[in-house]
């Protein structure tokens, strides 16, 4: 009989095992997830700052999966896994497993501040990057109607905390926006009292990437008017103040919050289990610490087998994509009483952009910066996306977007039964 694979998690580790396992017709495989679609992380800030749409970056399972008769898709909200009975629980239903893989990523990290989960805006999932959206262009209507000096300040100030290439790549397009959009669309607004705060607890940004990288990054967004405060966190929200570590306060509607993630709860899984982050404790096949039929990919998991990594690999979706693609077919393998291949990680490098034109690149064995690394930025970004018509697309809205510096999408749409007269 076929075994039953049921995945949870449509990420870039998800797809990968999927796409690598459904060649063997000795399985049935069923993708469990909250969304009915994929999407590209690395690329949800742009639709955040309006500047590309969400089908850009999106592209829908079944659509992706129609031609492999043995995928099913489920879609429904991670509850609990029962490893006794071998049960997948979610919202929608339960689902038999004979294995299990755990693909379920991260969720923002608050770091146990209440004010700032309740007020900040986070920026993990298609959703909340439209909330942002929303939120940024009515802050600028709001603003463009505000006749009150003294309240600008707190309408026009925006904060970004966390300094990594998230943040720094945010904080970029936010400042060209204010450049290339608000001076044009919103003359109502005093810009000369609109300033962009860019927090972070560390010495400088982008911390795990180059000094060449960092100095390029500092420098570029100190140029677009960035305030870049350092070595500083944000303690508390509290009444449109965000409050510093240091003592200062600074006003704002807008707090967004890019500090970091955790590993998303999977209840069922023993304490034993869950390691630094919640992340799920994997032996070098990325199987679960006590399981043989329960494995764990991409951000979730924390393998502390490979030697150059001996406190975890980065969160990064070569991880993923390298683990999904070697899990499935050490599991084809173990199927067939072969010798199963350890994973270790191959390192291709990180990147991020900071501006037009400007962007950091570094590889394992040198880095460049500037108008290079900007152009390889927009290849590496464009090639992982799912979908010929996705790359096609996003490749010409770049092109137009980067000669006219005027998004066209900037429209305030909020989904929901409209009672409103006209």
């Amino acid at each position: 009989m076929k075994k039953h694979i049921v995945v949870v998690g449509g990420g870039f580790a998800g797809i990968n095992f999927i796409k690598t396992i459904a060649k063997s017709d000795e399985f049935i495989i069923t993708l469990v997830d909250r969304n009915n679609y994929h999407f590209f992380p690395p690329l949800i800030y742009q639709v955040a700052t309006a500047f590309i749409e969400p089908s850009h970056i999106s592209y829908p399972f079944r659509k992706l999966f129609s031609n492999y008769t043995n995928v099913h898709c489920h879609m429904g909200s991670f509850l609990a896994i029962d490893t006794e009975k071998q049960i997948i629980e979610t919202d929608t239903g339960s689902l038999g497993y004979d294995y299990a893989v755990l693909a379920l990523g991260t969720e923002t990290n608050f770091f146990g501040l209440e004010n700032v989960q309740q007020c900040a805006l986070p920026m993990k999932t298609i959703h909340e990057a439209l909330y942002l959206k929303n939120h940024l262009l009515l802050i600028l209507e709001k603003a463009s109607r505000n006749e009150d000096v003294n309240k600008a300040e707190r309408l026009q100030n925006i904060v970004i905390a966390g300094g990594g290439p998230t943040g720094v790549e945010l904080a970029g397009m936010i400042a060209e926006m204010g450049v290339f959009v608000a001076e044009k669309e919103y003359p109502e607004i005093e810009l000369d009292l609109s300033h962009l705060y860019l927090v972070d607890a560390l010495p400088s940004l982008l911390a795990p990437m180059s000094d060449a990288a960092k100095k390029t990054a500092y420098d570029n967004l100190k140029r677009l008017g960035v305030n870049i405060i350092l070595n500083v966190s944000v303690k508390d929200y509290v009444d449109g103040n965000v409050i510093l570590s240091d003592g200062n306060k600074i006003k704002t509607e807008t707090l967004i919050w890019t500090s970091g993630v955790i590993g998303r709860e999977v209840a069922g899984i023993p304490e034993t289990c869950i390691g630094k982050g919640r992340r799920l404790l994997v032996d070098e096949y990325n199987r679960v610490l006590g399981f043989e039929n329960i494995y764990a990919l991409g951000d979730i998991c924390l393998q502390l087998t490979d030697k150059r990594y001996p406190k975890g690999h980065p969160q990064l979706a070569q991880v993923a994509i390298q683990q999904a693609k070697l899990a499935a077919k050490n599991l084809r393998k173990s199927r067939k009483g072969e010798k199963l291949q350890p994973f270790i990680y191959n390192d291709k490098g990180s990147m991020a952009i900071i501006s037009k034109y400007k962007a950091v690149v570094d590889l394992p064995k040198f880095s460049y910066t500037g108008f290079f690394a900007w152009l390889t930025w927009l290849f590496i970004h464009i090639i992982p996306l799912t979908g010929f018509r996705n790359r096609i697309r996003l490749a010409l809205e770049w092109f137009r977007l980067f000669i006219t510096n005027n998004p066209s999408i900037r429209m305030i749409l909020q989904p929901g039964k409209n009672n409103q007269k006209n």
